[in-house]
């Protein structure tokens, strides 16, 4: 692990400039949190105070900060060639990082295309399926389901497959049209305080046959899921809902995309939450912790029969009139075949596993704190749903997530749900330490 922080301190910028992504930018910037330094587990802030990061960043650097390793890759690599181009050219590293990528991934996902973010793995894997489609001569099938409280980036395609409402009423008139969505699979009532996947809720993946049912299945050319909504409080599939949707689409010759931009690279004990839950899907998409979050970068992991197919026409020809001016960016991938590394070397995804009950204890140890009405575990990840207070819905998340920080924890809030996802470098006295805070900051806040 890298050294402890330093502690110094920094001098604090102008905040009036900077228009701040997913922010309250006026509440924020009121009370500024600003972070200066990380290292290991920990970051530090503008003033010198360490805080514990239980989110691994935004769910990207699973390795933990500050990796000598990775930081001299990349020195190494923009010192040699800082940036190549990836129409008509290309340079080694990419290809080697994407055969190091098929060598994780599921079974038949061996073809790999490089993105810069999320969101824009979303909308490449959306792309590809109509690509897929009109390929094999079935160019009526243009039509995505997506899912209620799924989260998909902020692309209009991703926007449109997703499922919350606040990313989508803004921009209602502009999304994709022929886009129907599953019901989420959120059930407190039923299922709340389960550990792990919860054992009711498998037949709403019956849905799906209703909406191919009404749209025609050739018209319907892929359904996109996450295995784990994370965005949207760490909503867990039921037992054999995922396994049902597969089912289904293999059936009807549907596309089953994944977007495991937050499960990815062990968040949930395994390289991939497709194996961990052992449902193998067409296409997956991917980010966040393919370097550690060190500079943008995602990944879209491809079906042979779908890289295949779209292999037609003349050699000469673009098969795939798609791609962003970073794609498989030297840099980004040098810093994500040392992340790799480090996930072997460290047997990190392994230990997301194992860690994976003490880390269970830990989270439902607060069962029966005020307002706690549910909590959520799988792998290193956690949600804590808390009933909204009389103010309006997410007040209590903030008060508690503000209430953590001040304390030197940070952990994630989305609405009135907290979620933690630590680097899986944790060690089991820092579960407790992160669950001690949370525990003060929900009897604190009431």
């Amino acid at each position: 692990m890298a050294d402890s922080p330093n502690n110094t301190t920094h001098e604090h910028p102008s905040l009036e400039h900077y228009w701040m992504p997913f922010t309250a930018n006026r509440q924020f910037k009121a009370s500024p949190r600003l972070l200066a330094q990380a290292d290991g587990m920990y970051y530090t802030d503008i003033n010198g105070n360490k805080v514990l990061d239980s989110t691994a960043g935004l769910w990207c650097c699973n390795a933990g900060h500050g990796r000598r390793e990775i930081s001299e890759a990349v020195s190494k690599q923009i010192r040699e060639m800082d940036y190549a181009p990836s129409f008509q050219m290309g340079h080694p590293l990419a290809f080697e990082l994407a055969e190091r990528l098929t060598e994780l991934s599921p079974e038949g996902l061996n073809k790999v295309f490089f993105t810069n973010s999320g969101s824009e793995s979303v909308d490449t894997a959306l792309k590809m399926a109509l690509c897929y489609h009109r390929a094999n001569g079935q160019a009526s099938r243009t039509r995505f389901i997506g899912r209620e409280l799924g989260y998909h980036g902020v692309g209009f395609g991703g926007i449109s497959v997703g499922g919350l409402s606040n990313n989508r009423k803004a921009f209602s008139g502009q999304l994709l049209q022929g886009v129907d969505h599953l019901p989420h699979t959120l059930d407190i009532q039923n299922s709340a305080f389960s550990r792990g996947l919860p054992s009711l809720g498998a037949e709403k993946a019956e849905v799906l046959e209703q909406l191919v049912t009404l749209h025609g299945a050739e018209n319907i050319a892929a359904v996109i899921v996450e295995p784990m909504s994370g965005s949207a409080g760490v909503i867990l599939p039921p037992q054999g809902y995922l396994k049902r949707l597969r089912e289904i689409t293999q059936k009807h010759g549907i596309l089953l995309i994944f977007d495991e931009v937050i499960t990815a690279f062990g968040r949930v004990g395994a390289a991939f939450a497709s194996q961990r839950w052992g449902v193998i899907p067409d296409i997956i998409t991917t980010a966040k912790a393919i370097n550690n979050g060190a500079i943008p970068m995602g990944a879209v992991f491809v079906q042979d029969f779908i890289h295949d197919t779209c292999m037609q026409g003349p050699t000469e020809l673009i098969e795939f009139f798609h791609g962003y001016t970073y794609s498989g960016h030297p840099v980004a991938a040098a810093a994500a075949l040392a992340t790799l590394s480090i996930y072997e070397n460290e047997q990190l995804f392994e230990r997301s596993f194992e860690l994976e009950r003490y880390f269970e204890d830990a989270v439902h140890s607060l069962k029966g704190l005020p307002n706690v009405i549910d909590i959520r575990n799988t792998g290193l990840v956690a949600g804590f749903q808390l009933a909204p207070n009389s103010q309006g819905v997410g007040k209590r998340g903030y008060s508690v997530f503000e209430h953590c920080f001040h304390q030197g924890t940070l952990v994630r809030a989305t609405g009135d749900i907290i979620a933690i996802s630590p680097p899986l470098i944790v060690e089991k006295h820092q579960i407790d330490q992160i669950v001690n805070s949370l525990s003060d900051a929900i009897r604190a806040v009431g």
